[in-house]
């Protein structure tokens, strides 16, 4: 109908997306990169949306399976290795571990819903996929990699957890690096402060106790595990 004289046209509404599983799951990512895991939920998904939280669920279960979904859609991510070299697999299984830390640490608190969770999204799977692959290329027992691709996975979650916490009580517009700078050298003059009596190895290895980087205490953590791993191979591969 034309408008009527005296009246201004209509602007007209832009076109709404097509509510899919997909959308939803990009945009709880969204969120989740803006505000944290916590902020996450239907209701707040829906708002972004422009939808009711009824809308949600005849794509998504609840909450829990969107946490999920999101967790598969970020380690979409992670960059795989494209082809397992047994002469430097304990090498590749390291680089896909600091992979898996990039992406986790790229998405706020996400590694929150990989503690305790078996994969079966796709992605996730390949992931896992990909880390026994490198094993059982490098001569690791089927029953070893099978064990060893949980605990690095617990590895990777608790250590991706905790810089997600490092970030989270720096102060905004302060430089991450020196606030945590600042805070070890609080800790390190805590514990130079201790009775030797009561604490002898503390007081005496202060500087070992506080030196170092984030980074060097992750790589230092995945070399021991992928140590221990490829203890148990009993035949290494010729090629």
């Amino acid at each position: 109908m034309p408008t009527p004289p005296g009246r201004k046209p209509r602007k007209a509404a832009p076109a709404r997306q097509p509510l899919t599983q997909e959308l939803i799951v990009r945009t709880a990512v969204r969120v989740l990169d803006a505000e944290g895991l916590e902020a996450v939920t239907m209701r707040r998904v829906a708002q972004e949306l422009g939808t009711g939280p009824a809308s949600l669920y005849a794509h998504v279960s609840g909450k829990e399976e969107l946490r999920e979904l999101m967790l598969d859609h970020v380690a979409a991510e992670i960059a795989l290795p494209a082809e397992p070299d047994p002469s430097r697999w304990q090498e590749q299984l390291k680089e896909l571990a600091a992979e898996i830390r990039r992406v986790y640490t790229s998405h706020g608190d996400i590694a929150k819903v990989s503690m305790g969770l078996i994969p079966t999204g796709p992605n996730l799977l390949a992931v896992a996929d990909a880390q026994l692959g490198l094993m059982r290329a490098g001569g690791v027992p089927p029953k070893i990699a099978g064990l060893a691709v949980d605990t690095l996975g617990m590895f990777l979650d608790a250590d991706a957890i905790e810089d997600t916490i490092y970030m989270a009580r720096t102060p905004a517009g302060v430089d991450r690096w020196e606030h945590f700078q600042t805070h070890f050298e609080e800790v390190r003059a805590y514990f130079a402060a201790l009775p030797p009596d009561r604490f002898p190895n503390v007081t005496a290895m202060v500087d070992e106790l506080t030196g170092g980087t984030g980074d060097d205490r992750f790589r230092f953590g995945l070399d021991i595990l992928v140590r221990g791993i490829a203890s148990y191979v009993q035949d290494p591969p010729t090629s």
